[in-house]
């Protein structure tokens, strides 16, 4: 009589079906992506000359590394300001995505229609809406509308003469000024946000409601840990887009280097410097987000 071979354990089954979903990634990655990615690498450990039959290659090891970031005077500099406002507005657009799902949950007249709004800067495409903030469609409507109000610069002022700390109003003004940034870039995290609400059955509130706990209770009791593995998939999805904007200008810089500037290796020296910060960031995202995700089992 045949043995039967051992049935799989529910942990190695669940592991072969992330296996499964995973694996168009890794045929795609190591079909289109493999070669560049390694080629990429070279390219920073070289200088590239091009000649008439493609390029060739001398191996200067870290020099590049080092012109980018002890020899270039830009590179710093713009580096340092990206990180910055990129960190400045990662935690806003995560919680005007997370209040403007609140707030498409609810029943309310015309919701479809203010869905749509919300997503509408997605669809339209980044190209589009960035070609409409640079030609000052935004700033030219927010300006007709401080006609009659109180200018931010007072309102800057008074802020500070509040004692409150500078660091603070400085964080408060530069998210007022991104304001169309942080609306053009939520649509994606408001959409996760908002399935994530929707997925919360109302029997667990209305349990909660009977035995005597408060809205905020609630929220802290209920709705965070269950939307918590949707929150980590947008503070990461949050990360990379906001390092990856078309508006963002050290890689305009790393381009600007590739073709004018000192060439294509130290320009892909300063791209492996960026992704290695983007790598780190989503690192520590996963360290010290995850603990706080809750699994249902």
């Amino acid at each position: 009589m045949m043995r039967r071979p051992p049935r799989l354990s529910m942990r190695a089954q669940k592991s072969l079906l992330g296996l499964l979903f995973t694996l168009p990634f890794i045929l795609g990655f190591g079909a289109f992506l493999a070669y560049p990615f390694v080629q990429s690498i070279i390219f920073s450990l070289s200088k590239l000359t091009i000649v008439p039959t493609g390029y060739e290659l001398d191996f200067v090891g870290f020099e590049n590394y080092r012109h980018a970031l002890f020899v270039d005077p830009r590179f710093r500099q713009v580096f340092a300001e990206t990180a910055v406002t990129m960190l400045t507005q990662i935690p806003v657009i995560l919680i005007f995505s997370f209040f403007a799902a609140n707030l498409l949950n609810q029943k309310f007249p015309g919701r479809a229609l203010a869905r749509v709004i919300f997503f509408l800067p997605v669809v339209m495409g980044a190209e589009i809406t960035l070609k409409m903030q640079q030609a000052d469609y935004m700033q030219q409507a927010m300006s007709l509308s401080e006609s009659g109000l109180i200018p931010l610069s007072v309102l800057q002022s008074f802020l500070v003469n509040l004692k409150l700390p500078l660091g603070f109003v400085n964080f408060i003004f530069e998210a007022v000024n991104a304001v169309p940034v942080i609306i053009r870039s939520s649509g994606i995290q408001i959409l996760i946000f908002l399935a994530a609400l929707q997925s919360i059955p109302g029997s667990l509130y209305e349990a909660a409601h009977m035995e005597g706990a408060t809205s905020w209770e609630a929220f802290w009791k209920i709705t965070f840990p269950m939307i918590s593995p949707l929150l980590l998939v947008n503070v990461v999805y949050t990360i990379v887009d906001s390092f990856t904007a078309p508006d963002n200008v050290l890689l305009d810089l790393i381009k600007d280097t590739a073709w004018s500037g000192a060439g294509f290796g130290v320009s892909t020296a300063m791209s492996w410097i960026y992704f290695l910060l983007i790598i780190g960031l989503l690192v520590l995202t996963f360290v010290f987000v995850s603990r706080g995700v809750h699994y249902e089992t």
